[in-house]
């Protein structure tokens, strides 16, 4: 099994384990541990991503979109530098019938990427500095606000070990019940970085929504208007 591996007993600090986000730790720097897929199938999943690396510990990805559609590109990005070699081994190997391909790329792809796909407007954040990312007005953030509202909100691009104390904390100002919050899970149990939050009113989800783009951990967490048939039928995928 891989944990028996020498080469991944890369710690940093008292966790055992290396946060790609956090070089504070008083190391030397290391290379981000960060790829990029280019032609995975436009019905691609981030289910399909972890089968595509089995094995490997995959702490974030961003399925690429532009105009609406998915783009066929990924980033991936790995607990530790060396997790990312071995997934550049994959390079050219076939997820259905296409072969993907398979290539390291710079941390500022990836923030560029992050940052397109939360609508900043060419916006580029470095999350090793935690600086606040430009509040343009786009168009995704037009759209949130013409739906239709109920009382339930969806949270995208959550850490993968985020918990549900996490999400309580988070909206502490809105008294969520833990009951009330939903992680999304895989069939495996893995998370899929979304989850759901019913709010005691519709308007006081409107009123959360003022925590778009806020921080959970590392990650910005985009805020939805939500329905409860769509939180239902997370509910029952996680199940299955």
């Amino acid at each position: 099994m891989m944990e028996s591996n020498p080469y991944f007993a890369v710690s940093s600090g008292s966790s055992g384990s290396y946060n790609p986000y956090d070089h504070t730790g008083g190391f030397p720097p290391v290379a981000f541990p960060v790829v990029r897929l280019r032609g995975l199938p436009f019905n691609c999943t981030d289910v399909d991503i972890f089968k595509f690396f089995p094995g490997l510990e995959i702490v974030d990805l961003l399925l690429v979109n532009k105009d609406g559609r998915f783009s066929g590109d990924a980033f991936v990005v790995f607990s530790r530098p060396i997790q990312a070699d071995l997934a550049v081994q994959k390079n050219r190997q076939n997820m259905g019938r296409r072969y993907v391909e398979v290539f390291k790329c710079k941390k500022q792809e990836y923030y560029y990427a992050v940052a397109a796909e939360l609508g900043y407007d060419g916006g580029y954040y470095d999350y090793d500095y935690r600086a606040s990312p430009p509040r343009s007005r786009s168009k995704k953030v037009k759209d949130k606000e013409q739906k239709e509202y109920t009382e339930i909100l969806k949270l995208r691009g959550l850490p993968f070990t985020v918990q549900k104390a996490d999400i309580v904390e988070f909206f502490k100002d809105f008294n969520v019940a833990d009951e009330k919050v939903h992680i999304a899970c895989r069939p495996d149990g893995k998370v899929t970085g979304e989850a759901y939050v019913t709010f005691e009113s519709i308007e006081a989800a409107k009123q959360a929504m003022s925590k778009d783009r806020f921080m959970i951990g590392s990650r910005y967490v985009e805020l939805f208007p939500s329905t409860p048939d769509e939180a239902r039928r997370a509910e029952s995928r996680s199940r299955q």
